[in-house]
């Protein structure tokens, strides 16, 4: 045989063992693992849209800044459940943890700097002993979380019995700056979104939290602790919630306990939109501030069409439903 005859059949794709060309594979799975973001970024255009269309001031950067405005402590908490569920956990105690940064900010921040400095630093401490008991009791994180929702509930009714209170001065400077050339939100979000990829995947730490969430026993193995992993990563979403409570502070420049309650099932379904799985192991930040943005700008959406506000929550889950299911038929697609 010569070389000329044997060419045409070397060229040819090699099959794999379902029969599929190899490159028709590689295809498939890089739709896949671009397609969350790929189905929250279209959910958001398609959101920006319409609201577009009902109110054109929105493409301004006035509009712009508006309609992201609430979106942004949303994307740094979604951020923290995201690292959390990276390791298989979850944290149903983050709203109440939000709200209660929001009273302290609005109370002892701004009568105590010091005092409130300590109050701050010592949320990633709690954070770090969760992770503890987690790891080494066996306690599941639901339940543990779940316990110091109330706890985070008790202390804000305690410091701030009603919504009210005042940020100190340069917290809230930063949330009245505005900017004529971009909106002030993207600059907050996109931080948000690079803080969270450089965490997860680029740094020694991100690839140990997401292999303690994928396969801890190999975790193990390799030398690297799951104690100090889980740790790590209680401590730096405790330290992504902290930046989260002080930017709705900044925004409202009060406090109230109550502020965030709605952001624990939020941040666990943006972090689903935007890829993530319950089972731990996978991280994409970008994805999970796509999901936390469209999450919050559906609620300015449904206020734009004046939905009544006995339906908006049921329109809300409807929309989540139907970026989900996109999010499925992607998934099966690539199979």
């Amino acid at each position: 045989m010569t070389a000329s005859t044997a060419s045409p059949r070397a060229a040819t794709p090699a099959p794999t063992r379902s029969g599929r060309p190899a490159t028709a594979l590689r295809l498939r799975a890089a739709v896949a693992h671009g397609s969350p973001a790929l189905l929250s970024l279209v959910a958001l255009i398609v959101i920006v849209t319409i609201a577009a269309a009902i109110q054109p001031g929105v493409l301004s950067v006035t509009g712009l800044s508006l309609m992201l405005m609430s979106a942004v402590p949303l994307v740094f908490a979604a951020q923290a459940q995201m690292i959390v569920m990276s390791v298989g956990d979850i944290d149903l105690g983050i709203g109440y943890l939000v709200g209660l940064i929001t009273v302290i900010a609005a109370t002892v921040l701004a009568t105590s700097p010091l005092l409130g400095v300590a109050l701050l630093a010592a949320v990633p401490a709690v954070y770090a002993l969760l992770a503890l008991v987690v790891q080494k009791r066996g306690v599941p994180s639901i339940i543990v979380t779940l316990g110091m929702s109330f706890v985070w509930l008790g202390l804000g009714l305690q410091l701030l019995p009603t919504p009210g209170g005042a940020t100190p001065a340069w917290l809230t400077a930063i949330g009245s700056w505005r900017s004529t050339v971009v909106p002030p939100p993207l600059v907050f979000i996109a931080i948000a979104a690079l803080v969270g990829w450089w965490i997860t995947r680029r740094s020694r730490v991100g690839a140990r939290i997401r292999a303690l969430g994928s396969s801890a026993a190999t975790l193990d193995k390799t030398g690297w602790s799951p104690t100090r992993t889980r740790v790590t990563a209680y401590v730096l979403a405790a330290l992504l919630i902290v930046i989260s409570g002080l930017l709705l502070a900044a925004q409202t420049r009060s406090g109230d306990i109550n502020s965030a309650s709605n952001f624990t099932l939020t941040t666990i379904a943006a972090v689903i939109l935007g890829g993530g799985t319950f089972s731990g192991g996978r991280a994409l930040p970008i994805g999970t501030a796509l999901g936390a943005v469209t999450l919050g700008l559906i609620s300015v959406l449904l206020s734009l069409i004046a939905l009544p506000s006995s339906m908006q929550a049921g329109a809300q889950g409807v929309i989540v439903l139907a970026v989900l299911a996109g999010r499925i038929v992607t998934e099966r697609f690539s199979r």
